[in-house]
């Protein structure tokens, strides 16, 4: 099976040190990526860890794949114990990151202890260099970019940073990479800004890139670079119209299912605004959104469809430039705009102020500096603020939902539920099959084996790594051929991944009682006990511990070093 390569290096920013660990084992077991770093969070992060103390742990891993040429592949894959969740969570982000981290020669990088002064970690093939930097404090995420060019002549390509967000612990905090690309769910911003780490740089060619036999490879290139999909001129919002239309798109914070406003915040509305083509690392797929407003002079990267419903149909927002400004200001402070769009709309709802957009990029921007009473509340998400804001508590396991509402699409709504990382529509993804009619939208029983399914190659696809969007390009058999190993052994791969997080997050007390949603969805008890038979659980929600095999507590390793001040 076709796996990632190169050591793990830990950061330990407690003792500045950096330790090389070979990982060869975890590697070919897990492939890269989400697996591998879920298999060493699960071992190496206490269970009863506090997400903000220095013993949990950050990993950001590469897959086999990020050393090859082929489209869909520019991506990393990030993984912690989660503030916002309390549960590990991984989230992954595009770019152009992959090749420059492949270039230090490691596979994974896990960051552990805290600093008592604000720094950025330099990795390079050579060694691993501390750089103090308070004078970047509170430095929003293009001001970190500007010092990494200035002092190191690096693009923020070579670089992920946290903003003010991270910082000040705003538990849905991003990761940023090349300023625009998040790794977005779950808080994991707000881990490095606990440990204060503001920056990673990497910077190498230890990695020479690996030829992936043909076909698929070339195929796969070949078909990115001349379709004409719709995905291509206006990313995910080109499906905006259909889904208000046909299914729902959650309005002022979910009291309705249709935005009377859409068309314009939707994919015509943002083609209107793209100004040039953008891709990630070696794809030829294309399909970024760099917007502008000649008028307003506003430019940013999108918005795509989630942050089109978080900042404007759930805001009751009907102007795309209004989500324009507030996705540039969630990247510019580094925070997730799906959490941070649905709790501000909770917040609209509490005082009946839907439709102001600028009061919600006011308080979007306040969240960031925690800078007052009501700042610091929304900080905390829907989940720990719902109440004291009056309003419903839409959220699972913690954390904010996705545009997919599965008030509408039940199957997707069975995946919020069980999910390890709550409501997240990337977890498995059942959505794309009920929008086209591939499932029933309706009723949830029946649907757990095709829910485990997902949920295990989309493991899989995490750790490999592939973009979400490849999906008619790299088909299952595809994906196979790629990583040579048989879709069946790729898939036990990927269910092995999911048990060792739910494992983890029984661990910390996670249960049946956690698999909850916030609304009612028909026969939803009975299909969650049908996704624990499929899955193997017991009745109340757990892994059997048996079943868990330690591969990554005690890897051992005897080359720390001190690393540069």
């Amino acid at each position: 099976m076709l796996h990632a390569e190169g050591p793990l290096l830990t950061l330990d920013l407690t003792e500045r040190t950096a330790t090389r660990t070979p990982i060869d084992d975890v590697l070919e077991r897990f492939i890269g990526g989400r697996g591998v770093a879920t298999a060493l969070a699960h071992d190496r992060i206490p269970f009863d860890a506090d997400p903000f103390g220095p013993e949990n742990r950050a990993y950001l891993s590469a897959g086999p794949l990020q050393l090859s040429r082929t489209s869909f592949t520019g991506r990393m894959s990030m993984t912690a114990l989660s503030p916002l969740t309390d549960g590990l969570a991984s989230t992954n982000a595009g770019g152009y990151l992959s090749r420059e981290f492949s270039g230090t020669g490691i596979s994974t990088l896990e960051v552990v202890g805290e600093s008592d002064e604000l720094l950025i970690a330099h990795v390079t093939d050579d060694g691993v260099e501390f750089e103090a930097v308070p004078h970047l404090r509170e430095a929003t995420v293009p001001e970190v970019s500007d010092h990494v060019a200035e002092t190191r002549d690096l693009g923020p390509e070579n670089c992920i940073a946290i903003g003010p967000a991270g910082e000040n612990l705003v538990r849905f905090a991003c990761v940023m990479t090349f300023d625009s690309r998040a790794f977005g769910r779950g808080g994991l911003g707000a881990v490095l800004g606990s440990k204060n780490l503001k920056a990673v740089t990497f910077e190498g060619d230890a990695h020479p890139e690996i030829e992936i036999s043909d076909p698929p490879a070339m195929d796969v290139h070949r078909e990115a670079a001349t379709s004409d999909d719709r995905m291509k001129r206006q990313g995910t919002t080109g499906g905006t119209a259909f889904i208000n239309e046909n299914f729902s798109l959650p309005t002022r914070y979910f009291e309705g299912y249709s935005f009377e406003d859409a068309d314009g915040i939707g994919g015509d509305a943002v083609e209107e605004k793209k100004y040039k083509k953008e891709a990630c690392s070696q794809c030829a797929y294309a399909c970024k959104l760099p917007t502008r407003d000649e008028e307003t002079g506003v430019e940013t990267e999108g918005p795509e469809f989630e942050t089109v419903y978080a900042f404007g149909s759930s805001h009751g927002v009907g102007d795309i430039v209004d989500v324009m400004r507030t996705n540039e200001l969630c990247d510019t402070l580094g925070m997730d705009t799906i959490s941070a769009g649905v709790t501000v709309a909770a917040y609209l709802k509490s005082e009946d102020e839907f439709g102001n957009a600028e009061l919600a990029r006011a308080v979007t921007e306040r969240i960031a500096y925690r800078d007052d009473d009501l700042a610091d509340l929304l900080a905390e998400g829907v989940h720990r603020a719902h109440g004291a804001l009056g309003v419903h508590d839409y959220t699972v396991k913690g954390m904010e939902f996705a545009a997919h509402d599965g008030r509408v699409l039940h199957g997707q709504g069975l995946s919020y539920a069980v999910a390890n990382r709550g409501a997240d529509h990337m977890y498995a993804g059942m959505h794309s099959g009920e929008y086209e009619g591939v499932r029933d939208p309706e009723g949830t029983l029946g649907k757990a084996a095709d829910l485990v399914e997902l949920e295990n190659r989309n493991a899989v696809r995490d750790s490999a790594i592939v973009c979400a969007f490849a999906g008619d390009y790299v088909t299952d058999d595809r994906l196979a051929q790629l990583l040579g190993a048989p879709y069946e052994e790729l898939l036990d791969v990927g269910a092995k991944t999911v048990e060792r997080e739910r494992h983890f997050n029984n661990r910390r007390g996670k249960d049946a009682d956690d698999d909850r949603l916030p609304y009612e969805v028909p026969d939803i008890d009975e299909a969650i006990r049908e996704y624990y038979e499929v899955r193997g659980l017991t009745d109340d929600g757990r892994i059997p511990s048996d079943r868990i095999e330690p591969v990554a507590a005690d890897l051992g390793g005897d080359d720390a070093a001190p690393a540069d001040d």
